[in-house]
């Protein structure tokens, strides 16, 4: 256990050092750690840390690694006492780094505010922050290792397809799901309802059409 709490804290604790622009962009960082490189968990079991990271309260990326930081121990078999203390480890790392560079660099960020080249990195770390955020999103969506497979030229052809784990193989869930994405959005961005709403009634309406019909 010991040394998965470890790999816990340097996963998360590089995540928190190295995830710029927010909860959001730190989304794709989390998942290549958890998934790809640890294979802690499926892609299909972070899409259901994300849904209940969106849900609960608190930035998505602290919910998001204390979530997975209880998982982790489970799925080795570790009773709930050791998912505790991972989650505990994990939440932990993932602050810390902010903490400290906030706590150095905040005299100087305020009294340099207005100097050009600050803002010309500022500038820069916009445009990334949106690319993050995009890629998490296409990571859940898509099945990248058929992109990697045309890229590293293992393949000829450029094939895109549905990631199963997610969305499953019936083009009628797709349409169903991209449907109640589009209307929370219209709702949200043009009749600004309220979005904790917005959640119960997806939540019930998505409910009702892939478990009960």
């Amino acid at each position: 256990m010991l040394t998965l709490c470890l790999q816990l804290v340097m996963v998360f604790f590089r995540i928190g050092l190295f995830g710029f622009g927010g909860g959001y962009a730190m989304i794709s960082l989390i998942q290549f750690s958890v998934v790809n490189d640890y294979g802690w968990m499926n892609a299909s079991e972070f899409a259901n840390l994300l849904a209940l990271s969106q849900m609960t309260p608190g930035p998505i990326s602290i919910n998001a690694a204390t979530y997975a930081g209880y998982q982790v121990p489970l799925t080795h078999g570790y009773g709930v006492s050791y998912a505790i203390c991972g989650s505990a480890a994990a939440t932990f790392a993932l602050i810390l780094p902010s903490f400290l560079m906030m706590w150095a660099v905040i005299k100087f960020l305020f009294k340099n505010e207005g100097n050009k080249y600050i803002q010309f990195i500022f500038s820069g770390l916009r445009p990334a922050v949106v690319g993050l955020i995009f890629s998490a999103g296409l990571l859940m969506m898509i099945d990248c290792d058929l992109i990697y497979n045309f890229v590293s030229g293992a393949t000829d052809t450029l094939e895109l397809a549905w990631k199963q784990e997610n969305f499953g193989s019936d083009m009628k869930e797709h349409l169903i799901s991209v449907a109640i994405c589009v209307a929370t959005f219209i709702a949200v961005y043009f009749y600004k309802k309220n979005p904790m709403y917005l959640i119960l009634i997806s939540g019930a309406f998505g409910f009702g059409i892939y478990y009960l019909l």
